[in-house]
């Protein structure tokens, strides 16, 4: 495979790169690094498997993984306690290994090496060149709304961007609430004496109740190890309005999951509607954005595949 088709691989599923010129550099380095963080703050959920789906695609490619289980940056969040933080972490570990990254891949608790002194140094730093404008706008999409925000959160997004100097990254991935702060890192961190990483940014789903991120401290998320009946409770109750295909959680399913792993999906309906269908992906949009396929018959559609296809995790979390 030739870096054109690796860079096609990549592209498809995410929503931008930057940029592509840099990528076709880097897939031709030496053992390089792609990495991505987590704040281990909840159950793992199909928002977090779009980004494993995509670690997994440059893993085959030769790329080293490295996972940050960013447990201050969920403190400096809110997100709990240290010692309630470093619980989660460990199931988070857990259920990223379920998605199926191989061995090799490294995960790396943020406290780890975070209060380092090298590090540290390198935080106070950046704290000298980033605005306080810059560093409280990064956080836009990652922090949780305060009417009065604590230091912390000018804080996180230094710290990111030096966990990319120290972990030595040439690809930095995440979803697309974290582009800002990828985008202080191409900035700030040649002036730390480091190349900045290449940025991959995924897109976010849409949480099931209809709200413009599925989250786990929203509720509205299906997990990763949720067992066969809960998925189907989740995806009945789910927000699927008729006709709609823009911003339909159940849509996005269908396109991110099903349709990267197969070209068809099989929709099963009792003869007197119609019969079992299997559609391509843009047969799929076209039917159920004309009316003739009912929601419920998508609703089913993606709990059957979800259940098979988190099969792996399920079994790989109960051992």
């Amino acid at each position: 495979m030739d870096n054109k088709e690796k860079i096609e691989i990549i592209e498809k599923g995410t929503l931008e790169i930057i940029n592509n010129e840099q990528l076709d550099e880097k897939i031709d380095k030496q053992n390089p690094i792609a990495y991505a963080g987590y704040e281990p703050s909840g159950k793992i959920h199909l928002g977090h498997a779009i980004t494993v789906m995509k670690l997994k695609q440059l893993q085959d490619m030769g790329f080293k993984i490295k996972i940050l289980l960013a447990d201050y940056h969920a403190y400096l969040n809110g997100k709990g306690t240290v010692d309630e933080i470093q619980e989660l972490a460990e199931y988070n570990m857990k259920a990223f290994k379920g998605l199926g990254l191989n061995q090799d891949t490294e995960f790396i608790l943020g406290s780890s090496y975070q209060t380092k002194p090298d590090y540290t140094d390198h935080v106070y730093k950046l704290s000298t060149l980033t605005t306080l404008k810059r560093a409280k706008r990064s956080m836009d999409q990652v922090s949780r709304h305060d009417e009065n925000p604590k230091v912390g959160n000018v804080i996180y997004p230094l710290m990111q961007v030096v966990d990319m100097r120290f972990l030595n990254v040439d690809i930095a991935l995440g979803g697309m609430e974290q582009r800002k702060i990828q985008m202080l890192a191409r900035e700030m961190l040649p002036k730390i004496d480091f190349e900045p990483p290449v940025c991959i940014h995924t897109p976010l789903l849409h949480g099931l109740d209809g709200d413009e991120k599925m989250s786990s401290s929203k509720g509205n998320f299906i997990a990763v190890d949720d067992d066969e009946n809960l998925i189907k409770q989740k995806i009945k109750k789910s927000y699927c309005p008729i006709k709609v295909v823009e911003a339909n959680s159940l849509i996005e399913i269908a396109k991110y999951f099903i349709f990267s792993n197969q070209e068809k999906i099989l929709i099963e309906r009792s003869d007197k509607f119609g019969g079992n269908l299997e559609l391509g992906e843009n047969e799929l949009y076209n039917l159920y954005e004309s009316g003739e396929l009912h929601p419920l018959d998508l609703k089913n559609a993606v709990s059957n595949f979800l259940i098979e296809y988190l099969k792996p995790v399920r079994e790989y979390m109960s051992n």
